[in-house]
């Protein structure tokens, strides 16, 4: 081998190396990036801390992030107030329960998603479609929807989910704009954007493209209303005297109805849907065989104020502590008395108003999709 040859091969190397190590930085920046994001710890419900000069002191109950954004939350994430007052008048005309149409319930929301509109070149039946759409339901994280433009007998067309069994004259795409973790990044979208272009070749239609900058932007915005949003209530039990043991507890549990989990949590379901109106957890290894310690935990915006999620929590915890000879307890190990409970009951009523006013009620299938 001459020296040209070996200088070639160590300089061949040295770029492989350098666009190795250049990738590695940047998702180590990328990673440092989420996790300043997210650094924040999420407040206790019950129990908040003080400041290293005032010592830790106990604080009336607030759900987390409720009471910093009362204030400053715009209506329905940017529409005026004239505008929100009708749409709750419009949506409460149709259902007392959720407020919302039968066109919000479709695959596909305006509100929470990025809606892209597929023009056919011909009308095309659903066997085609499918096939390719389904092949697309993710973008990172972020699910994917398709509805499709269908005319009746009498010309009146209408969106809807894409079924077998149609043909549809017009495709729109929707991606979420954010859930729980992130807003829809630039990344996600231009994967999206890539996906859609192949599909489109395939089954003959043209995608309109919506700024990048724009989809982002509304991203980040509806991103903030669910972190501000992203409320957690939690109660304890505690023992009055010796350990529970873990098989006395787990019957006693099964009989207060709660259905166990194969992760360990326990669940409450609500008898009408199935859906899950608050867990309980022992915060125990799962290996322990005793537990001196529950906690049920709400998830306020994923239950529907008629459930009255927190109402049959406390009344849940208290049939337990009789049942075990515990007692109801903060994080603090503080007794909860009535009148403390009475007040976060009204704090979750406000924040229910509040996320109604936003027109994404908790446990709607807005809520659902966004708080997941």
């Amino acid at each position: 081998m001459t020296d040209l040859q070996a200088s070639l091969i160590g300089i061949g190397v040295a770029i492989v190396v350098g666009v190795i190590a250049y990738n590695k930085w940047q998702e180590y920046r990328a990673k440092k990036h989420v996790e300043r994001a997210f650094s924040d710890p999420v407040d206790d419900v019950l129990m908040k801390t003080g400041t290293a000069e005032t010592g830790a002191q106990r604080q009336e109950p607030v759900l987390d992030g409720f009471a910093a954004t009362r204030d400053k939350m715009e209506p329905s994430l940017g529409e005026s107030a004239s505008q929100q007052e009708e749409g709750i008048s419009a949506e409460k005309s149709v259902s007392d329960d959720a407020g919302f149409s039968e066109k919000d319930e479709l695959p596909v929301d305006e509100l929470i998603d990025c809606e892209i509109l597929m023009s056919l070149e011909e009308p095309a039946r659903s066997e085609k479609l499918l096939t390719q759409l389904q092949t697309l339901r993710y973008t990172g994280n972020k699910p994917v929807h398709f509805v499709g433009l269908v005319e009746d007998e009498q010309g009146q067309a209408s969106w809807q989910a894409v079924v077998p069994g149609k043909t549809y004259i017009q495709l729109k795409a929707g991606v979420q704009l954010a859930n729980r973790t992130s807003a829809l990044n630039e990344i996600e979208f231009s994967e999206l954007l890539m996906r859609l272009r192949q599909i489109a070749d395939v089954i003959g239609a043209e995608p309109e493209i919506p700024e990048m900058s724009d989809v982002t932007e509304k991203a980040k915005q509806l991103f903030q209303f669910v972190a501000d949003h992203d409320a957690k209530l939690g109660i304890s039990i505690r023992s009055n005297g010796a350990p529970w043991q873990v098989a006395t507890l787990n019957a006693a549990l099964e009989k207060q109805g709660f259905e166990l989990r194969p992760d360990g949590l326990f669940v409450m379901k609500d008898r009408q849907n199935g859906q899950t109106l608050f867990t309980l957890s022992t915060n125990e290894l799962p290996a322990s065989e005793i537990a001196t310690r529950l906690t049920l935990l709400l998830d306020v915006p994923c239950v529907a104020p008629e459930k009255d999620g927190f109402g049959q929590m406390i009344q849940c915890a208290k049939a337990l502590c009789v049942r075990l000879d515990g007692s109801l307890i903060d994080d603090g190990n503080q007794l909860l008395n009535d009148s403390f409970l009475e007040e976060i009951s009204g704090q979750v009523k406000d924040f229910y108003s509040e996320m109604h006013a936003c027109t994404i009620p908790a446990g709607s299938t807005r809520a659902m999709r966004l708080f997941n």
